[in-house]
């Protein structure tokens, strides 16, 4: 797509934590800002019950002040990856380990989770607000976590169920009729950042160039699901700014530690092993050709820059069943 017409579009990412927006996707964030597409994170939480998992901030008064210090990160982040960022204003529900217990019906009990959390919110009072904002930037792409929240915490699901609503509420007159004029965006994403084709590349690689893999313990663990990973069908590439989502994530300092995991792999082998990232489209009010839909390359796909705007107002009010793809 040429570039000249890539500014014209706008790209919403909802997540659930400031640091996620860092760790899932933010290298084609930092493609598409450098592109002109006008970029925006909707945070669902501060990230207040978060651990401290990097070593050298675990010092006094970092706990005590862990809301404003993740506020701060998540405007460094912000500043980094060059986009807009607006915070749903909810409280993080934590890490509640009978919360992640599956229940003989394989429902999560919401009411084991704190008091006032995000996860105990009524859907309609966090959908409200995410729709306020879908109407205010006016999205044509959105992007979020699939069912099971890419990992099970309840703030990740809350946030896809969250996601889902407002996408199809955004664009419904009759929905939120005070929380601004209705605006439809035109595709919904997944991510699939962690899949296991990409962390068998990854882990492959490492060793070919004869060094220990991070992944070791974890594959050997790890169930495939051919079809989860057959799920995925748009990979975008972005090995080229994959500098800038480090940095972007190294300004997480409470949550990433720069001698952990996350970078335990050297850039350029990841570039050669898996230089995209991964997404599901989900749903499309765009015709998309049919034997595209494993074979995309951009979220954008099916758009035309200069009629996109009209698309989406067009959209507003139109009924399409949830994961309906259109296609040519």
């Amino acid at each position: 797509m040429p570039e000249q017409l890539q500014q014209a579009f706008r790209l919403m990412h909802v997540h659930a934590h400031p640091d996620d927006e860092s760790s899932k996707g933010a290298g084609i964030t930092a493609k598409y800002v450098a592109e002109g597409v006008d970029v925006h994170v909707a945070t669902c939480t501060g990230g207040e019950r978060g651990d401290i998992l990097n070593p050298k901030m675990e010092r006094p008064g970092i706990l005590e002040n862990i809301h404003e210090i993740r506020r701060e990160e998540m405007h460094r982040a912000r500043d980094i990856l060059g986009i807009k960022q607006d915070w749903l204003g909810f409280v993080d529900s934590g890490w509640v380990e009978e919360f992640m217990l599956v229940k003989e019906m394989g429902a999560k009990d919401w009411s084991l989770l704190p008091e006032g959390c995000f996860g105990r919110t009524p859907l309609e009072v966090s959908t409200r607000r995410l729709v306020e904002i879908i109407r205010s930037f006016r999205p044509h792409v959105v992007t979020t976590y699939d069912e099971n929240g890419g990992y099970p915490h309840p703030d990740h699901i809350m946030c896809h169920r969250v996601s889902v609503e407002a996408f199809r509420a955004a664009g419904d007159p009759d929905l939120f009729p005070d929380a601004g004029e209705p605006w439809q965006p035109l595709k919904l994403y997944y991510s699939h950042t962690f899949n296991y084709p990409r962390m068998v590349a990854l882990h492959e690689a490492i060793k070919r160039h004869g060094l220990a893999s991070p992944y070791e313990e974890r594959l050997e663990e790890w169930k495939p699901n051919p079809g989860w990973d057959e799920r995925v069908t748009t990979k975008v590439e972005c090995a080229d700014f994959f500098g800038v989502r480090d940095q972007a994530l190294l300004a997480h300092a409470t949550q990433i530690d720069p001698d952990g995991p996350w970078f335990a792999v050297p850039r350029e082998i990841e570039k050669e092993a898996w230089p995209t990232e991964d997404f599901e489209l989900v749903t499309s009010y765009v015709p998309v050709p049919e034997a595209a839909r494993r074979e995309e390359t951009d979220l954008f796909a099916g758009l035309d820059a200069s009629t996109a705007d009209d698309e989406g107002k067009a959209a507003v009010g139109r009924e399409i069943s949830f994961g309906k793809v259109v296609t040519a």
